[in-house]
Formats: C-alpha cells, structure tokens, sequence
C-alpha cells in the first residue's frame, strides 16, 4: 500500500480565512493527513482540534502528523455530516471555525487499489472512501437500472453521451460485469465520438460521478453546511474548499441563503418570513490557486475557497 502523501490545498489562504484566534475550537471535517489541521495546530496557542474522517488510512496517517501536539486533537471514524452528534459527543457546543476540504484526496486517486482514477487499470471499481461501507463502485454499474445510470452521469458528471454510456453498461454487464476500472474506462472510450475525446480524457467525468453517487458525496451537503454555520460562534468561520461546479454551487447557494435578510416574494411589499440575515459572505467571489501553488501541485487548479462569518 502506498504511504499516505496529501498535499493540503489553498494552505495559507485557509489559515487567513479561518481568522485563528488562541485557545480557539476548530472543527475538521475532512481531515485527510491533517494538514490544514497541523497548521492551525502550529500557528495558535492552546486551540483544540475535534476532525473526522471516512477513510482509516487518512485516520493512521494523521495521528502521526498531529503526534506533536498531543491532547490537542480528538480525531473520529465518520463522515462530516455528522459532526452534531460529535460535538455533542465532545461536550463542545460552538466552534471559532470549521474547514471543509471537499471531494478526494491524491492519496485516494494516486492509490490504484482504491479504484478511483480512470488510469487505475485492473484495479478493482471501489471507489469507497470508507472501506467498512458496502456499496462499490462495481456494485452500482452492475446493478442500477439504465434510467438511474443515465441520471448518475449526467447529475452527478455532467456528462452529454450520460445515456449512451448508460445504455453500453446495461448492454455489456449482461455478459461481462464490471469488476475493473479498465472495463468503465474503455466502455466510455468505446461510446464518446472520438472529436470530443479531445479535450481531455472522456472518463474523466463519469468516474467523478460515480465517485459520487458512491459516497453521496452531495447528498446532505447543503443542509449540512447550514447546520454547521450555525454552530459557529460570533465571528466564527467557515471554510470550504470544494473542486468542480456541483459542490462549489451547493456552498454558494447555503451561504446566500445564510447571509439573506429576507426570503419573502419579490411581490411582498413586508417581511413576514422573518429571516435575519445568519452569515457574513467574507469573498463574495471564490478565493482560486496562485500559478505557483499550481505549478507545484496541478490538482490545486480547480479548488475554490468560500469563507463565511457567523454574525
């Protein structure tokens, strides 16, 4: 098994974002190898970090990586969104900030057993980042009905051939299910015209969606996001990082929401809704990677930050 390597994304902008105070509680819901966590660790004086994370490999990894500031940390085995039941589990009922670093590591991708990327070959179509979850990648292509095939590509990948590709996979599990990541990415290389395989591998996209539908990344996200503002303290902030169109639309479109003062009908000539405005938009555009962040780390290139404050 490779050795864990994340590289944290958009680093100091996060650290900026965060607007760290001392003795601060930080909440990690992504913690990966802790880097964001390490370094809001190293540059505060007696803050706490409470994190969670699915994969158990980024979990062993990050106790090493934290082993520095010990009684400093609580790390879980679980997923972001339910992080109520952690806090509540830790006794801590508002936090100085929390960060989301949204979507896969490079340690899942570069990991070819884990079945992530369309260059994994004959690895297995996993996909899972918890590997105590039962639902595989194979799992769904073998399994799902052609119409929710279709709706997971074209959702969840914004692919344009969503119902071509869905129609090949239903044609050809009949006689040969899908066990490997060779067996989706020529399917996809069979059925997309080769004049739009130019711009860039075609499996691309519906690997990234059935990524997706494995994990239900975007299932809960919004609500999630809301919920997690609310538990922020006056000034608290919020970071979230997030890596293609369908997470950076649900982030900014919780955030409007939290920062409105109202929600009534534009028709309505008096608020009656009672909505008060919850958040402070701190960049109303997405914060993106300096070319030199990029140039050392390629993947940084499509990470947007959104940073709120609680009122």
């Amino acid at each position: 098994m490779a050795a864990f390597s994340h590289v944290p994304v958009l680093l100091e902008e996060c650290m900026q974002g965060l607007d760290l105070k001392d003795d601060g509680i930080y909440f990690d819901g992504t913690l990966g190898g802790a880097g964001h966590s390490r370094e809001i660790l190293r540059r505060t004086s007696g803050s706490r970090i409470i994190a969670t994370d699915l994969d158990l490999d980024a979990i062993a990894a990050a106790e090493e990586n934290l082993s520095e500031f010990p009684g400093r940390y609580q790390i879980f085995h679980s997923n972001f969104k339910d992080f109520e039941a952690v806090l509540d589990e830790t006794g801590v009922e508002k936090l100085d900030g929390a960060i989301l670093d949204l979507g896969v590591s490079s340690y899942q991708i570069d990991n070819g057993s884990r079945g992530f990327s369309y260059m994994a070959g004959d690895a297995p179509l996993d996909m899972r980042m918890d590997r105590e979850q039962e639902l595989t990648a194979a799992d769904i292509l073998n399994g799902e009905t052609q119409q929710r095939l279709t709706q997971i590509f074209r959702d969840y990948g914004e692919e344009r051939f969503a119902s071509q590709i869905a129609a090949e996979v239903v044609r050809r599990r009949v006689s040969h299910p899908f066990e490997y990541a060779n067996d989706l990415t020529q399917t996809v290389a069979d059925v997309i015209p080769y004049k739009f395989q130019q711009n860039g591998p075609p499996q691309r996209k519906v690997f990234q969606a059935l990524r997706i539908a494995v994990n239900g990344e975007l299932e809960g996200l919004y609500e999630c996001i809301l919920a997690l503002a609310r538990r922020l303290k006056p000034e608290g902030r919020l970071a979230i990082i997030s890596f293609h169109s369908l997470e950076d639309r649900i982030v900014k479109t919780a955030y409007n929401f939290l920062a409105a003062d109202c929600i009534c009908p534009r028709n309505i000539p008096v608020c009656v809704c009672g909505k008060k405005s919850e958040i402070k938009i701190v960049n109303n555009k997405p914060i993106t990677a300096a070319p030199k962040e990029i140039a050392l780390n390629p993947r940084a290139s499509s990470a947007k930050l959104r940073v709120a404050e609680r009122r």
